[in-house]
Protein backbone atom coordinates (compact mmCIF):
# COMPACT_ATOMS: atom_id res chain seq x y z
CA UNK A 1 0.00 0.00 0.00
CA UNK A 2 2.80 2.28 1.36
CA UNK A 3 4.73 1.51 -2.24
CA UNK A 4 1.07 1.84 -3.96
CA UNK A 5 0.92 5.68 -2.61
CA UNK A 6 4.48 6.88 -3.88
CA UNK A 7 3.78 5.50 -7.16
CA UNK A 8 0.53 7.54 -7.11
CA UNK A 9 1.92 10.24 -5.28
CA UNK A 10 5.37 10.21 -8.20
CA UNK A 11 2.65 9.99 -11.04
CA UNK A 12 0.64 13.00 -10.15
CA UNK A 13 3.52 14.91 -8.88
CA UNK A 14 5.28 13.93 -12.51
CA UNK A 15 1.61 15.25 -14.02
CA UNK A 16 1.27 18.39 -12.34
CA UNK A 17 5.10 19.43 -13.33
CA UNK A 18 4.30 18.41 -16.84
CA UNK A 19 1.31 20.08 -16.99
CA UNK A 20 2.92 23.20 -15.55
CA UNK A 21 5.78 22.58 -18.01
CA UNK A 22 3.19 22.56 -21.07
CA UNK A 23 1.71 25.76 -19.99
CA UNK A 24 5.14 27.36 -19.51
CA UNK A 25 5.61 26.66 -23.45
CA UNK A 26 2.55 27.93 -24.48
CA UNK A 27 3.15 31.31 -22.66
CA UNK A 28 6.44 31.94 -23.89
CA UNK A 29 4.93 30.51 -27.37
CA UNK A 30 2.26 33.40 -26.78
CA UNK A 31 4.82 36.20 -25.78
CA UNK A 32 7.18 35.00 -28.96
CA UNK A 33 4.20 36.06 -30.85
CA UNK A 34 3.28 38.88 -29.16
CA UNK A 35 7.04 39.99 -29.60
CA UNK A 36 6.95 39.14 -32.86
CA UNK A 37 3.41 41.07 -34.12
CA UNK A 38 4.83 44.34 -32.03
CA UNK A 39 7.84 44.43 -33.41
CA UNK A 40 6.12 43.99 -37.03
CA UNK A 41 4.26 46.93 -36.25
CA UNK A 42 6.62 49.11 -34.75
CA UNK A 43 8.51 48.54 -37.89
CA UNK A 44 5.79 49.43 -40.07
CA UNK A 45 5.16 52.72 -38.50
CA UNK A 46 9.14 53.19 -38.15
CA UNK A 47 9.24 52.49 -42.67
CA UNK A 48 5.97 54.73 -43.21
CA UNK A 49 7.47 57.76 -40.79
CA UNK A 50 10.85 57.66 -42.54
CA UNK A 51 9.60 56.93 -46.18
CA UNK A 52 8.95 60.09 -48.91
CA UNK A 53 7.03 58.66 -51.60
CA UNK A 54 8.40 61.52 -53.92
CA UNK A 55 11.16 59.67 -53.13
CA UNK A 56 10.44 56.58 -54.17
CA UNK A 57 8.78 57.98 -57.33
CA UNK A 58 11.09 61.19 -58.10
CA UNK A 59 10.42 61.73 -61.54
CA UNK A 60 6.55 60.95 -61.00
CA UNK A 61 4.45 64.73 -61.15
CA UNK A 62 2.15 64.96 -63.52
CA UNK A 63 -0.70 67.24 -63.99
CA UNK A 64 -3.92 65.56 -63.54
CA UNK A 65 -6.28 67.55 -65.53
CA UNK A 66 -8.94 67.28 -67.93
CA UNK A 67 -11.28 70.02 -70.22
CA UNK A 68 -14.76 69.74 -70.37
CA UNK A 69 -15.76 68.41 -66.85
CA UNK A 70 -12.97 68.48 -64.41
CA UNK A 71 -10.95 70.00 -62.62
CA UNK A 72 -7.17 69.98 -62.13
CA UNK A 73 -5.51 67.98 -59.84
CA UNK A 74 -1.77 67.32 -58.68
CA UNK A 75 0.03 65.55 -57.07
CA UNK A 76 1.07 67.25 -53.93
CA UNK A 77 4.96 68.48 -54.31
CA UNK A 78 7.54 68.96 -51.25
CA UNK A 79 9.47 72.41 -51.76
CA UNK A 80 12.81 72.08 -52.05
CA UNK A 81 13.86 75.69 -50.23
CA UNK A 82 11.07 76.11 -47.04
CA UNK A 83 13.53 78.70 -45.61
CA UNK A 84 15.07 80.15 -48.24
CA UNK A 85 13.86 83.34 -50.09
CA UNK A 86 14.26 85.49 -52.98
CA UNK A 87 16.06 87.84 -54.24
CA UNK A 88 14.59 91.31 -54.73
CA UNK A 89 16.25 94.29 -56.23
CA UNK A 90 13.00 95.08 -57.76
CA UNK A 91 11.14 97.93 -55.45
CA UNK A 92 8.13 97.55 -53.48
CA UNK A 93 5.58 97.93 -56.46
CA UNK A 94 6.96 95.00 -58.35
CA UNK A 95 9.06 96.45 -61.28
CA UNK A 96 11.78 95.16 -63.08
CA UNK A 97 14.99 97.27 -62.56
CA UNK A 98 15.54 99.80 -65.06
CA UNK A 99 11.56 99.70 -65.94
CA UNK A 100 9.59 102.89 -65.17
CA UNK A 101 7.02 100.75 -64.01
CA UNK A 102 5.87 97.09 -62.92
CA UNK A 103 2.78 94.87 -63.65
CA UNK A 104 -0.17 96.41 -62.79
CA UNK A 105 -3.68 95.34 -61.30
CA UNK A 106 -4.92 93.46 -64.79
CA UNK A 107 -7.15 90.29 -65.82
CA UNK A 108 -8.72 90.47 -62.86
CA UNK A 109 -5.80 90.80 -60.14
CA UNK A 110 -6.17 93.16 -57.50
CA UNK A 111 -2.80 94.91 -55.61
CA UNK A 112 -0.50 92.78 -53.86
CA UNK A 113 -1.24 92.76 -50.17
CA UNK A 114 1.24 91.32 -47.47
CA UNK A 115 2.08 87.66 -47.08
CA UNK A 116 0.49 87.78 -43.66
CA UNK A 117 -3.28 87.90 -44.76
CA UNK A 118 -2.70 84.24 -46.36
CA UNK A 119 -2.82 80.94 -43.78
CA UNK A 120 -0.12 79.04 -46.05
CA UNK A 121 3.13 80.77 -46.90
CA UNK A 122 5.42 79.33 -49.68
CA UNK A 123 8.82 80.86 -50.05
CA UNK A 124 9.37 81.98 -53.62
CA UNK A 125 13.10 80.76 -54.36
CA UNK A 126 15.16 82.91 -57.01
CA UNK A 127 18.57 83.60 -57.79
CA UNK A 128 20.02 86.73 -58.04
CA UNK A 129 22.01 88.07 -61.29
CA UNK A 130 25.08 89.57 -59.57
CA UNK A 131 25.72 91.37 -62.66
CA UNK A 132 23.22 94.01 -63.22
CA UNK A 133 25.01 95.16 -66.63
CA UNK A 134 24.05 91.47 -68.62
CA UNK A 135 20.77 91.13 -69.53
CA UNK A 136 18.87 88.03 -70.39
CA UNK A 137 19.43 88.99 -74.36
CA UNK A 138 23.13 89.60 -74.20
CA UNK A 139 25.72 86.63 -75.49
CA UNK A 140 28.67 85.83 -76.99
CA UNK A 141 29.47 83.93 -80.08
CA UNK A 142 30.26 80.68 -77.88
CA UNK A 143 27.50 78.07 -78.42
CA UNK A 144 28.33 77.85 -74.11
CA UNK A 145 28.10 80.70 -72.33
CA UNK A 146 29.77 80.42 -69.14
CA UNK A 147 29.56 83.87 -67.23
CA UNK A 148 31.13 82.72 -63.51
CA UNK A 149 32.99 79.71 -62.47
CA UNK A 150 31.36 76.96 -60.94
CA UNK A 151 33.14 77.88 -57.68
CA UNK A 152 31.14 81.29 -58.19
CA UNK A 153 27.70 79.96 -59.08
CA UNK A 154 25.17 82.39 -57.57
CA UNK A 155 23.50 81.75 -54.44
CA UNK A 156 20.24 83.11 -53.19
CA UNK A 157 20.19 85.58 -50.82
CA UNK A 158 17.01 87.09 -48.85
CA UNK A 159 14.79 89.60 -50.07
CA UNK A 160 10.91 90.38 -49.79
CA UNK A 161 8.63 87.82 -51.61
CA UNK A 162 5.86 89.32 -53.56
CA UNK A 163 3.65 86.96 -51.77
CA UNK A 164 2.87 82.78 -51.45
CA UNK A 165 0.84 82.78 -54.64
CA UNK A 166 3.12 85.06 -57.13
CA UNK A 167 7.06 84.74 -58.13
CA UNK A 168 9.71 86.92 -58.84
CA UNK A 169 9.00 88.05 -62.76
CA UNK A 170 9.68 90.57 -64.64
CA UNK A 171 13.12 90.12 -63.80
CA UNK A 172 16.47 90.40 -65.49
CA UNK A 173 17.16 86.80 -65.43
CA UNK A 174 21.06 85.31 -67.11
CA UNK A 175 22.00 82.79 -69.40
CA UNK A 176 24.94 80.56 -67.61
CA UNK A 177 24.82 78.13 -70.22
CA UNK A 178 23.19 79.03 -74.03
CA UNK A 179 22.94 78.12 -77.60
CA UNK A 180 22.08 81.37 -78.87
CA UNK A 181 23.40 80.76 -82.77
CA UNK A 182 22.03 77.71 -83.48
CA UNK A 183 18.60 78.25 -84.74
CA UNK A 184 20.62 80.44 -86.86
CA UNK A 185 22.49 78.01 -87.77
CA UNK A 186 19.77 75.65 -88.54
CA UNK A 187 16.91 77.60 -89.10
CA UNK A 188 14.33 74.83 -87.49
CA UNK A 189 10.41 74.98 -88.27
CA UNK A 190 9.71 73.90 -84.97
CA UNK A 191 11.64 73.99 -81.90
CA UNK A 192 11.15 71.41 -79.13
CA UNK A 193 11.72 72.99 -75.70
CA UNK A 194 11.86 70.84 -72.44
CA UNK A 195 12.26 72.14 -69.05
CA UNK A 196 14.22 69.42 -67.39
CA UNK A 197 15.61 69.54 -63.39
CA UNK A 198 19.42 70.12 -64.06
CA UNK A 199 20.36 66.56 -61.99
CA UNK A 200 18.19 64.65 -64.06
CA UNK A 201 20.31 63.43 -66.89
CA UNK A 202 18.75 60.44 -67.44
CA UNK A 203 14.86 61.60 -68.84
CA UNK A 204 17.23 64.19 -71.08
CA UNK A 205 19.75 61.09 -72.53
CA UNK A 206 16.11 59.08 -72.67
CA UNK A 207 14.61 61.70 -75.21
CA UNK A 208 17.53 62.26 -77.19
CA UNK A 209 17.59 58.34 -77.96
CA UNK A 210 14.12 58.84 -79.00
CA UNK A 211 11.50 61.13 -80.10
CA UNK A 212 13.99 64.42 -79.55
CA UNK A 213 16.84 62.89 -81.88
CA UNK A 214 14.47 63.50 -84.65
CA UNK A 215 16.31 66.12 -86.72
CA UNK A 216 14.31 65.93 -89.70
CA UNK A 217 10.73 65.14 -89.55
CA UNK A 218 8.03 65.34 -93.09
CA UNK A 219 10.78 67.04 -94.38
CA UNK A 220 10.72 70.04 -91.54
CA UNK A 221 13.92 70.75 -89.47
CA UNK A 222 12.97 70.02 -85.90
CA UNK A 223 15.68 71.54 -83.04
CA UNK A 224 15.77 70.11 -79.61
CA UNK A 225 16.50 72.47 -76.52
CA UNK A 226 16.55 71.17 -72.62
CA UNK A 227 15.76 74.14 -70.35
CA UNK A 228 17.11 73.94 -66.83
CA UNK A 229 17.24 76.56 -63.53
CA UNK A 230 19.86 76.15 -60.86
CA UNK A 231 20.97 73.09 -58.47
CA UNK A 232 21.80 74.59 -55.65
CA UNK A 233 23.03 72.64 -52.11
CA UNK A 234 25.56 69.70 -51.32
CA UNK A 235 26.66 68.46 -55.10
CA UNK A 236 26.15 71.73 -56.66
CA UNK A 237 29.66 72.33 -57.75
CA UNK A 238 30.17 69.02 -58.91
CA UNK A 239 26.47 69.30 -61.13
CA UNK A 240 27.51 72.19 -62.78
CA UNK A 241 31.11 70.76 -64.68
CA UNK A 242 28.82 67.91 -65.29
CA UNK A 243 26.28 70.08 -67.00
CA UNK A 244 29.37 72.14 -68.54
CA UNK A 245 30.63 68.56 -70.46
CA UNK A 246 27.00 67.48 -71.36
CA UNK A 247 26.57 70.90 -73.27
CA UNK A 248 29.81 70.29 -74.85
CA UNK A 249 28.62 67.20 -76.23
CA UNK A 250 25.09 67.93 -77.44
CA UNK A 251 24.45 71.42 -77.62
CA UNK A 252 21.09 70.95 -76.37
CA UNK A 253 21.00 73.05 -73.06
CA UNK A 254 19.92 76.20 -72.04
CA UNK A 255 20.55 77.44 -68.36
CA UNK A 256 19.07 80.38 -66.41
CA UNK A 257 20.36 81.46 -63.10
CA UNK A 258 17.20 81.13 -60.84
CA UNK A 259 16.73 77.73 -58.71
CA UNK A 260 15.26 75.11 -60.43
CA UNK A 261 12.50 74.21 -58.43
CA UNK A 262 8.86 73.02 -59.03
CA UNK A 263 7.24 76.56 -57.82
CA UNK A 264 9.23 78.09 -60.19
CA UNK A 265 7.63 76.71 -63.09
CA UNK A 266 6.25 80.19 -64.07
CA UNK A 267 9.91 81.84 -64.49
CA UNK A 268 11.11 79.13 -66.01
CA UNK A 269 8.30 79.26 -68.99
CA UNK A 270 8.58 82.98 -69.21
CA UNK A 271 12.91 82.51 -69.50
CA UNK A 272 12.45 80.51 -72.38
CA UNK A 273 9.73 83.09 -74.00
CA UNK A 274 12.81 85.79 -74.02
CA UNK A 275 14.87 82.87 -75.01
CA UNK A 276 12.80 82.53 -78.12
CA UNK A 277 12.16 85.91 -78.85
CA UNK A 278 16.19 86.69 -78.50
CA UNK A 279 17.23 83.64 -80.56
CA UNK A 280 14.76 81.73 -82.13
CA UNK A 281 12.39 83.93 -83.91
CA UNK A 282 12.69 82.77 -87.23
CA UNK A 283 11.33 79.25 -86.25
CA UNK A 284 7.91 78.77 -87.69
CA UNK A 285 6.86 76.97 -84.49
CA UNK A 286 7.63 75.96 -80.87
CA UNK A 287 6.49 73.27 -78.17
CA UNK A 288 7.46 73.07 -74.66
CA UNK A 289 7.15 69.44 -73.39
CA UNK A 290 7.28 67.62 -70.41
CA UNK A 291 10.00 65.35 -69.94
CA UNK A 292 7.58 62.38 -68.82
CA UNK A 293 6.21 62.84 -72.57
CA UNK A 294 5.62 60.73 -75.34
CA UNK A 295 5.74 62.92 -78.36
CA UNK A 296 4.23 61.98 -82.06
CA UNK A 297 6.53 64.50 -84.03
CA UNK A 298 5.18 63.63 -87.51
CA UNK A 299 1.06 63.82 -86.43
CA UNK A 300 2.45 67.13 -84.93
CA UNK A 301 4.31 68.09 -87.98
CA UNK A 302 1.34 67.01 -89.84
CA UNK A 303 -1.26 69.52 -87.47
CA UNK A 304 1.06 72.54 -87.80
CA UNK A 305 0.95 72.33 -91.19
CA UNK A 306 -2.48 73.22 -91.50
CA UNK A 307 -1.99 75.40 -87.95
CA UNK A 308 -2.36 79.81 -88.40
CA UNK A 309 0.90 80.90 -88.54
CA UNK A 310 0.04 83.90 -86.17
CA UNK A 311 -1.46 84.36 -82.57
CA UNK A 312 -1.49 80.49 -82.51
CA UNK A 313 -1.26 78.65 -79.10
CA UNK A 314 -2.51 74.56 -78.93
CA UNK A 315 -2.79 71.65 -77.16
CA UNK A 316 -5.05 69.99 -74.08
CA UNK A 317 -7.28 73.19 -74.30
CA UNK A 318 -9.21 73.42 -70.70
CA UNK A 319 -11.13 76.12 -68.62
CA UNK A 320 -10.19 75.33 -65.04
CA UNK A 321 -12.16 76.06 -61.67
CA UNK A 322 -10.27 78.13 -59.34
CA UNK A 323 -9.30 76.18 -55.99
CA UNK A 324 -10.49 78.04 -53.05
CA UNK A 325 -9.98 75.16 -50.52
CA UNK A 326 -7.09 76.46 -48.29
CA UNK A 327 -5.84 73.04 -48.28
CA UNK A 328 -5.15 72.94 -51.60
CA UNK A 329 -2.01 72.98 -53.19
CA UNK A 330 -3.59 74.79 -56.03
CA UNK A 331 -5.01 77.17 -54.11
CA UNK A 332 -5.43 80.69 -55.11
CA UNK A 333 -7.63 83.36 -52.92
CA UNK A 334 -10.26 85.85 -54.09
CA UNK A 335 -7.63 88.66 -52.74
CA UNK A 336 -4.99 87.10 -55.75
CA UNK A 337 -8.13 85.94 -58.21
CA UNK A 338 -12.00 86.98 -57.68
CA UNK A 339 -13.19 84.90 -60.05
CA UNK A 340 -14.65 81.26 -60.05
CA UNK A 341 -13.42 79.77 -63.31
CA UNK A 342 -9.70 80.59 -65.17
CA UNK A 343 -9.74 81.55 -68.38
CA UNK A 344 -8.79 78.97 -71.20
CA UNK A 345 -5.51 77.46 -71.53
CA UNK A 346 -3.39 74.71 -72.78
CA UNK A 347 -2.31 72.53 -70.08
CA UNK A 348 1.41 72.41 -69.36
CA UNK A 349 2.00 69.09 -70.75
CA UNK A 350 2.64 70.15 -73.96
CA UNK A 351 1.86 72.99 -75.63
CA UNK A 352 2.50 74.87 -78.79
CA UNK A 353 2.93 78.23 -79.89
CA UNK A 354 3.69 79.95 -83.12
CA UNK A 355 6.81 82.27 -82.63
CA UNK A 356 5.31 85.40 -83.00
CA UNK A 357 3.75 84.84 -79.48
CA UNK A 358 7.15 85.30 -76.79
CA UNK A 359 7.74 88.59 -77.37
CA UNK A 360 3.87 89.18 -77.34
CA UNK A 361 3.56 87.34 -73.85
CA UNK A 362 6.41 88.83 -72.53
CA UNK A 363 5.37 92.05 -72.84
CA UNK A 364 1.75 91.03 -71.69
CA UNK A 365 3.65 89.70 -68.13
CA UNK A 366 5.16 93.01 -67.81
CA UNK A 367 0.86 93.85 -66.86
CA UNK A 368 -0.23 90.97 -64.79
CA UNK A 369 0.64 89.80 -61.82
CA UNK A 370 3.07 86.62 -62.13
CA UNK A 371 0.91 83.98 -60.46
CA UNK A 372 3.09 80.49 -59.72
CA UNK A 373 0.73 78.22 -61.54
CA UNK A 374 2.87 78.74 -65.39
CA UNK A 375 -0.07 77.36 -67.60
CA UNK A 376 -2.83 79.54 -65.68
CA UNK A 377 -0.15 82.16 -65.91
CA UNK A 378 0.38 82.01 -69.47
CA UNK A 379 -3.88 81.97 -69.51
CA UNK A 380 -3.71 85.10 -67.90
CA UNK A 381 -1.23 86.58 -70.41
CA UNK A 382 -3.61 85.35 -73.56
CA UNK A 383 -6.22 86.89 -72.03
CA UNK A 384 -4.92 89.83 -71.86
CA UNK A 385 -3.63 89.92 -75.78
CA UNK A 386 -7.50 89.00 -75.99
CA UNK A 387 -5.89 86.16 -78.16
CA UNK A 388 -8.07 82.67 -77.22
CA UNK A 389 -6.13 79.30 -77.50
CA UNK A 390 -7.48 76.87 -80.27
CA UNK A 391 -8.42 73.45 -79.52
CA UNK A 392 -6.57 70.92 -81.59
CA UNK A 393 -8.12 69.35 -84.49
CA UNK A 394 -9.13 66.31 -82.13
CA UNK A 395 -9.28 66.69 -78.26
CA UNK A 396 -7.63 63.36 -77.96
CA UNK A 397 -4.43 64.50 -79.89
CA UNK A 398 -3.07 65.39 -76.51
CA UNK A 399 -3.71 62.96 -73.38
CA UNK A 400 -2.93 64.14 -69.75
CA UNK A 401 -3.81 60.33 -68.55
CA UNK A 402 -1.14 58.28 -69.90
CA UNK A 403 -2.21 56.16 -73.05
CA UNK A 404 -1.40 52.54 -72.35
CA UNK A 405 0.84 51.42 -75.28
CA UNK A 406 -0.23 49.89 -78.58
CA UNK A 407 1.28 51.20 -81.93
CA UNK A 408 -1.94 51.73 -82.98
CA UNK A 409 -2.59 53.75 -80.34
CA UNK A 410 0.22 55.70 -80.05
CA UNK A 411 0.27 56.12 -84.24
CA UNK A 412 -3.41 57.87 -83.71
CA UNK A 413 -2.16 60.73 -80.77
CA UNK A 414 0.24 63.82 -80.99
CA UNK A 415 1.17 63.48 -77.14
CA UNK A 416 0.82 61.56 -74.00
CA UNK A 417 1.85 61.37 -70.31
CA UNK A 418 3.47 58.23 -69.72
CA UNK A 419 3.43 55.88 -66.59
CA UNK A 420 6.69 56.18 -64.74
CA UNK A 421 7.55 52.19 -64.91
CA UNK A 422 7.39 52.55 -68.93
CA UNK A 423 10.24 51.94 -70.47
CA UNK A 424 10.25 54.64 -72.98
CA UNK A 425 13.56 53.36 -75.01
CA UNK A 426 11.56 49.92 -75.72
CA UNK A 427 8.17 51.69 -76.54
CA UNK A 428 10.08 54.35 -78.96
CA UNK A 429 11.84 51.28 -80.64
CA UNK A 430 8.82 49.20 -81.16
CA UNK A 431 6.78 51.94 -82.20
CA UNK A 432 9.08 53.17 -85.00
CA UNK A 433 9.91 49.75 -86.36
CA UNK A 434 8.51 49.13 -89.82
CA UNK A 435 5.40 47.68 -90.65
CA UNK A 436 1.34 48.95 -90.42
CA UNK A 437 0.58 50.66 -86.74
CA UNK A 438 -2.93 49.46 -86.64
Amino acid sequence: MLESGFVKGGQSQGMVDGGKLAERRRWFSRSRRHCLFVILVLGAAFFFYNTNLKDMAPDWDPKWGMQYNAIKWWIPFKSQSQNVVSPNTSDSSGSTPGSASGPTTAAGFTTETSSSVFPHTWNITLINATDTNTTPHQTTNASVVTQKKTQNTPVPVPYVSPGPYLVEYPYEYRFIINEPKKCEQQQPFLVLIVPVAAHNRAHRDIIRSTWGGESLVLDKVVTLFFLLGLHTGEGAEQLQEQLLQESKEHQDLIQSDFLDCYKNLTIKTMVMLEWLDAHCSSASYVMKIDSDMFLNVPNLINMLSNAPKTNYMSGLVMRGVVQRDPGSKWYVPEEIYPQSQYPRYALGLGYVLSLDLPKKLVEASRHIKALYIEDVYLGLCMQHLNIAPTDPPNWRDFNVFPVAYSRCAYSRLIATTTNEYTDRVWTWKDFKKPGSYC
